[in-house]
């Protein structure tokens, strides 16, 4: 009887089966990661494992041969010795253990007993470790997960594969000293925002003013202002809004509504004479006689003379003054005065009534603004006829019985009105204003009088 291995034909069959030992030395690569024919370097585990050549190779035995891998090699067998029990004399070693890094897989690889390089012969179970004969001849996988038949720890979860089987862990789980431990997906930053972790899991939430997104992980702002949240005006701002108001309100505590702001408070010179507040602004208003300016806050008087909006007779003189109008009677003299024109009443020397008298009186009007700032000039007078050798004394005759007003001599000829407290209104006063005039050298004293009506108006606009 024949066989024959890797290419070797040997004549008796028995006493070279017992008498072929194979001692298999596997050489650690180095760097350049070689192992020695038969074997390939795993880097998974850092070692040379054997390659089974009866699968890789086609053909790899010929005739009525059956293959059979060895470590480092293969057999090359008689069918009819196949089933033949026989063990080797040698025992193969087993493979060291080495640590496993990765998640989900057990932290050391389990030592394996290294089958010998010829098959295990048994009369009754003709199949390798983890499979079981069936009743067609062939060898099925035994699932140790199903039949319970695995030695992974309670925290682990089974995996069947060809042959035997892997002790994992579940998704959200490492394996960390042979048990099974949560990973705290938080830890690493799996949610954009909020995270909060579960067994095995976790769960990814947003701030205030945010909505997950499809992916259940990351945050999307919200767009407050698509639901109207605000009465005037919304800005929508990162991760919430903002409500605004528009031009005179102001925004409420609930910071939603709006309010009304009330201009007028701000201050008391907004208008010249009073504020009305009104929704969302403010209007100035003047008293009667005057009217609201361009500015919109500036008083104006309205001259009733020249709009015609006065109530004087043909025969009257309509005279304009800051927020009112006077109708002046026509000029009517008092004896023993003669009227010389519109505004002036004579008495003449010749008439020995007049010797005690001023020797002419000139009507004058002008207004005076109520509250004006003192000192002021208001009014000036000066003699329009001058006589060598004489000079001239200005004074206050009568109507300044509230001393508001006083007489400055500007030169030898002229004199100022001056007021010197302030007047409020409204009021009508009437001032004579004297100028006397003294001549030594004939003998001669006389005056002239200025019958002055000022009007004051009510306000100081």
């Amino acid at each position: 009887m024949l066989f024959e291995i890797r290419g070797f034909k040997f004549s008796s069959s028995a006493r070279m089966l017992a008498a072929l030992v194979f001692i298999l030395l596997c050489i650690q690569p180095g760097h350049g990661q070689t192992c020695t024919e038969g074997f390939a370097y795993d880097r998974r585990a850092r070692q040379c494992i054997d390659v089974d050549e009866c699968r890789t190779l086609a053909d790899a035995c010929r005739g009525d041969m059956r293959c059979v891998n060895q470590n480092g090699g293969y057999l090359c067998i008689p069918r009819n010795l196949y089933n033949q029990p026989y063990r080797p004399d040698t025992p193969a070693l087993p493979e060291p253990a080495y640590p496993d890094t990765s998640v989900g897989f057990s932290d050391t690889f389990a030592p394996r007993s290294v089958e010998p390089s010829y098959p295990r012969v048994r009369s009754t179970a003709p199949c390798t470790l983890g499979y079981t004969l069936a009743e067609d001849g062939t060898c099925n996988d035994i699932d140790e997960c199903e039949t319970n038949s695995h030695h992974c720890n309670p925290t682990q979860v089974c995996i069947n594969t060809s042959g035997g089987y892997t002790c994992s862990c579940t998704e959200g789980y490492w394996l960390i000293g042979g048990q099974c431990q949560d990973i705290d997906e938080c830890r690493y930053g799996y949610c954009q925002q909020l995270c909060a972790n579960v067994p095995g899991s976790y769960s990814c939430s947003c701030n205030p003013g945010f909505i997950l997104n499809p992916d259940s992980r990351t945050c999307q702002d919200v767009d407050e202002c698509e639901d109207d949240p605000c009465r005037h005006g919304c800005l929508n701002t990162y991760g919430s809004f903002m409500c605004n108001c528009d031009e005179g309100f102001e925004l409420a505590s609930d910071g939603a509504n709006c309010i009304d702001l009330d201009e007028c408070s701000f201050s008391e010179f907004l208008c010249q004479h009073r504020c009305v507040n009104t929704p969302g602004s403010f209007s100035c208003i003047c008293p009667p006689g005057y009217y609201v300016y361009e500015d919109g806050r500036s008083c104006e008087d309205i001259n009733e003379c020249d709009t015609g909006s006065n109530n004087c007779t043909t025969a009257q003189v309509c005279f304009n003054f800051q927020g009112d109008y006077k109708c002046l009677d026509p000029l009517q003299c008092d004896l023993p005065y003669i009227e010389v024109s519109d505004n002036q009443c004579m008495c003449s020397a010749e008439n020995p009534a007049c010797r005690d008298k001023p020797f002419t009186v000139l009507y004058r009007h002008m207004d005076l603004s109520s509250g004006r700032s003192v000192p002021a000039d208001i009014f000036q007078m000066q003699a329009t006829t001058r006589y060598p050798g004489a000079f001239y004394i200005f004074q206050i005759k009568t109507g300044n019985e509230g001393r508001e007003f006083h007489m400055r001599q500007t030169s030898n000829v002229s004199a100022t009105l001056v007021l010197s407290r302030p007047i409020k209104g409204p009021r009508e006063i009437v001032l004579d204003l004297e100028m006397v005039t003294v001549n030594n050298v004939i003998n001669f004293r006389g005056s002239s009088i200025i019958r002055l009506t000022i009007f004051v108006s009510e306000h100081p606009f």
